[in-house]
């Protein structure tokens, strides 16, 4: 009986040291690092941007927006994509502030950011 406790107590540890969770300093885990990544990523992709790049392209290189809205304005139809670009609170949901909006009108890139945004 000592001998397959001993045995026990031994190998225990061993196999239980495989599980370990890796986590940073605010409680998220791996997943950290992914949403740090699109960010960047979005916010590279859109201090390069240029008006009158067309919704098409745009929606092609940085993929589904986080938001969308579409609004009349007269004849012209703007539409507006949030992406997200920085982080305001780690609660896993992304949120409107935590965007950069990318605003269109009849399909052509027409401005970006808030200021862009307000003169809605």
């Amino acid at each position: 009986m000592k001998k397959s406790l001993l045995a026990v107590a031994f190998i225990l540890p061993i196999a239980l040291s495989g599980c370990v969770i890796s986590v940073d300093g605010d409680g998220d885990s791996s997943y950290h690092s992914d949403w740090e990544k699109k960010e960047q990523n979005n916010r590279s992709y859109i201090a390069n941007l240029t008006t009158n790049s067309t919704i098409k392209s745009i929606r092609n290189r940085m993929g589904t927006p986080d938001f969308s809205e579409l609004h009349q304005q007269q004849d012209d139809e703007i539409q507006v994509l949030f992406y997200r670009t920085q982080r305001v609170k780690g609660d896993s949901v992304t949120t409107k502030d935590e965007c950069t909006p990318l605003v269109f009108k009849n399909g052509l890139l027409i401005g970006w950011g808030e200021a862009a945004y307000n003169t809605l």
